[in-house]
């Protein structure tokens, strides 16, 4: 039975006042003692690596997944705590800091933990800090080597690499002189460069650690059997779980529905699926077939589906509940379900320039997953000969059959490979991925807004009392001088960067001002204007400061312009566009047939015909003459369109605009777009700039957001959610860590336009006597009599309305501020009046509602309680 003991019980912390510590021999025994006490006999590589980490040095870790590398980390944090010192674990996903956080919590003792994600803080003083690469690459960047970061796991080390986010792995290397790292991945590759560099940075030696040894072993074979029957063989031979690896969503979505004709499960399965399903909300338009593979035995698992429908996924895999899971190649990125099987559909991808085969890398990360330590005693990895090939063989085995014995097989007419997105693979491509090394990893450096501001942001005092007047900028030049780009591109990148630094001061951003110390020269500061959350979230960032200044804020629409401008600075969710496009066009032709238009006119006509891009000239206006002023903007451009927008001026429900554009396999890109632009809104915009109108908008948003899936915008309940994992004792502590600044009460502005949209959600609802979403908009507690809300009470209450008027009004007088009065009743709980408006403009009808707040003060969910509906 292991022992409920943390790691650091009996051990003196300097951090705790203790008066001595211990050794680094007494360091290591503990530690090997308390590994012993918890039932784990560690590998020979733990073993080298807890070593090298107990004499100080940096450790490079490259051993197989599921090999303990998490084991060896903790020596790391375990040295920080013994040395009064502080640890950073980073990761490249929210969840995984998060699921980190609560291991660490049941290990060091919940208050010595901390996460930040960037969305979430919590205890973010403590010892032991948990957090995103990218939290960890602003801190360098912020502090350098003044920052109070003495040990740093970085995970997933292999993301180094990747073209978008692989510099937040590569900063900390370059700028933290005085840390000691831990660099983990199963698919590193030819690490002797980082040998070198680290150990020229810190003066300190670094340790490799390499190991091919695996828990559970694996075993490789290529099938040429048709999928559909590999898939059943494998659910029923006992090589279930299976995950399918797919490389679009499409063809993920599409294997799922053809599984479900497929006997996966028993009936007994089938009784624990839906024991395991009560009460789970599947209320988006994608839902019912998602629930429907579900049912069938089969997960659907990618990155265009609603996150509650992935970590529902996850949950039921985890549980063992499903034989089948297809998915895409994200899985690789640390997602949490336990496989016995991994069955690659295809060995090669499109890679955002052309269909390759794959990398040793990618395929390794992925197939690292099969095999269930403490579960399985081995693994399987199997990859598919090409459909046509498959197709073939049968074709032959057909035709052989079908001839007389000594006679030449029949003549049949083989299947032609794909013309497009196709790269030929057979068993020697599938062998030397198997036995390839991965891939060196090459840098991807870049500079940007963000990362100069961090820089700027820097202590500028050096030890003697001097100052450095362009000593951000000069670190800048530096970090792209060491990045270990080809000199052709470290000298692009030196101009990019002055023309940033340019762009910033003539902006506003940045200022120089005279050195506190007084003699020659200026030092360069970040403006003290800039409010404390603001963010350059994107690259055209600085263009949406600069527009919003041309923008009246007494125009009627002065709102949707302010979303306009914020949507035009976003990437644009290109499967939307295409849809919203496919619509448009539809429509435009139904209008031109019933005018009689010919056909090559209307052909014609479409071509004109695109997604919506309202104020597009106003846009592409400003945005030349803001490139003008900024040359640095380069190959990046604007992108005008209208999603959140064109929600916002339909004052659609998520469900309304999927069923409107088709977009049920894209539930999950919806929601990410809406979030981005909730974002940018929130974060970007100056407060200057965020009238009445403009906050009403934010706070739709986020109700909006938050009704489909609350994870995106409450972060923090999110982490709570997973209280049921870890003991009373620990929640306990927990909740007493829980920040202050979670009062969403604190701005008046925001939180009463949150209680309005609320409002404003129930009563659409209402107006369209859609029971199922009122009641979903209502916070779930009792009316004034307390009765429970039900739709059939919602329906009777409101049959009393419809007696009196033929419709519930909502248009946007229905939605005017004059419409919802708010009043305080006490600290933390505000009485609620929302008149409805009726088609006579009577105002008899009102919903009384209340907030409060008094036990929680940020809930999950609707925060408006309906007492209730009436006159």
């Amino acid at each position: 039975m292991p022992s409920t003991r943390t790691l650091v019980d009996g051990v003196p912390l300097p951090s705790e006042g203790a008066a001595g510590r211990l050794s680094d021999d007494q360091m290591l025994e503990h530690f090997l003692d308390w590994t012993t006490e918890q039932g784990f006999e560690l590998y020979g590589h733990q073993e080298e690596a807890v070593l090298e980490i107990m004499a100080g040095r940096h450790v490079i870790l490259n051993t197989p997944t599921g090999s303990g590398k998490s084991l060896v980390a903790l020596a790391m944090h375990f040295r920080a705590l013994c040395r009064g010192e502080r640890a950073y674990y980073t990761s490249p996903i929210k969840a995984l800091v998060s699921e980190k956080f609560f291991d660490l919590c049941r290990v060091f003792g919940a208050e010595r933990i901390g996460m930040l994600t960037g969305d979430a803080a919590l205890n973010h003083d403590a010892s032991v800090v948990c957090c995103t690469a990218e939290v960890l690459a602003n801190v360098a960047l912020r502090e350098g080597k003044h920052a109070k970061v003495d040990y740093a796991v970085l995970d997933e080390f292999h993301f180094f690499a990747d073209r978008e986010r692989g510099i937040a792995w590569q900063i900390p290397l370059l700028t933290l002189p005085q840390t000691t790292f831990m660099l983990m991945s199963a698919t590193l590759g030819d690490t002797g460069r980082f040998e070198q560099e680290i150990e020229a940075r810190t003066q300190r030696s670094v340790a490799l650690v390499k190991s091919a040894e695996r828990p559970v072993p694996l075993e490789f074979s290529y099938s040429q059997t048709p999928i559909h029957e590999e898939i059943e063989e494998l659910a029923n031979g006992g090589r279930a779980p299976v995950y399918v690896v797919n490389f679009t969503q499409r063809e993920a979505a599409e294997l799922a529905q053809a599984l479900t004709s497929t006997k996966l499960i028993d009936r007994e399965q089938r009784d624990r699926i839906n024991d395991a399903l009560h009460g789970f909300r599947f209320d988006t338009v994608y839902g019912k077939d998602i629930q429907r593979f579900i049912k069938a035995g089969v997960g659907l698992h990618h990155a265009g589906l609603l996150p509650k429908y992935r970590l529902l996924v996850e949950k039921l895999a985890q549980e063992g509940l499903l034989q089948v899971i297809c998915g895409t190649d994200t899985l690789g990125v640390g997602v949490n379900i336990p496989l016995r099987t991994v069955l690659f559909t295809k060995l090669c991808k499109y890679d955002g320039e052309g269909t390759k085969i794959l990398a040793v890398r990618d395929f390794k990360q992925i197939a690292g997953r099969a095999g269930r330590k403490g579960f399985d005693d081995r693994g399987w990895v199997i990859a598919q000969a090409p459909e046509h090939v498959i197709e073939n063989l049968k074709l032959e085995a057909k035709a052989r059959s079908g001839s007389a014995p000594g006679k030449k097989p029949k003549k049949f007419v083989r299947k032609k490979p794909p013309d497009r997105g196709y790269v030929h693979w057979d068993q020697d491509t599938f062998t030397k991925l198997v036995e390839g090394e991965p891939e060196t990893l090459q840098p991807a450096f870049r500079v940007d807004h963000g990362m100069m501001l961090n820089l700027l942001q820097r202590p500028q005092a050096l030890a003697w009392g001097d100052e450095r007047p362009d000593g951000g900028y000069r670190d800048l030049l530096q970090l792209v001088h060491d990045s270990g780009e080809r000199p052709v591109v470290v000298t692009r990148l030196k101009r990019e960067s002055a023309q940033l630094f340019r762009a910033l001061r003539g902006a506003g951003i940045v200022e120089l001002r005279p050195r506190a110390w007084g003699g020659r020269g200026r030092s360069v500061a970040v403006s003290e204007q800039l409010q404390r959350h603001f963010s350059l979230l994107q690259t055209l960032g600085l263009y949406l400061v600069e527009a919003l200044e041309l923008l009246d804020p007494e125009d009627e629409r002065h709102a949707l312009h302010v979303m306009s401008l914020a949507e035009a600075i976003l990437e644009n969710p290109r499967v939307l566009l295409m849809r919203q496009e496919s619509k448009l066009k539809g429509d435009r032709v139904a209008e031109l047939k019933a005018e009689g238009v010919e056909y090559d006119a209307r052909m014609e006509e479409l071509e004109k015909v695109s997604y919506l891009k309202p104020d597009v000239e106003f846009i592409y206006d400003t945005f030349n003459q803001f490139a003008a002023k900024h040359p640095w903007v380069g190959t990046e451009n604007i992108r005008p369109k209208s999603i959140a927008r064109d929600m916002y001026e339909q004052y659609a429900t998520f469900n309304d605009y999927v069923k409107e554009y088709g977009l049920a396999r894209s539930e999950g890109l919806l929601l990410r777009h809406l979030h981005q632009t909730y974002k940018t809104l929130e974060q970007t915009v100056p407060p200057v700039h965020k009238t009445e109108a403009v906050v009403d908008a934010i706070a739709w948003l986020r109700a909006t957001i938050e009704r489909v899936d609350s994870s995106l915008v409450q972060e923090w309940e999110r982490m709570l959610s997973g209280a049921h994992e870890i003991d009373a004792r620990l929640a306990a502590k927990l909740e007493k860590l829980r920040p202050e600044e979670l009062d969403i009460s604190l701005d008046k502005k925001e939180f009463y336009a949150r209680i309005r949209a609320e409002l404003h959600q129930i009563t659409h609802a209402l107006a369209r006597k859609d029971w199922e979403e009122a009641l979903a908009s209502i916070r779930d507690l009792p009316d004034l009599m307390g009765d429970a809300w039900t739709e059939e009470r919602l329906e009777q209450v409101m049959n009393g309305y419809y007696e009196e008027y033929p419709k519930l009004v909502f248009d946007p007088r229905a939605r005017q501020t004059d419409k919802t009065r708010i009043e305080q009743l006490a600290p933390h709980h505000w009485g609620v009046r929302h008149t409805l408006v009726d088609p006579e403009d009577d105002g008899f009808w009102f919903i009384e509602a209340e907030v409060d707040l008094r036990e929680d003060h940020s809930p999950e969910g609707p925060v408006v309680r309906v007492l209730r509906i009436g006159t």
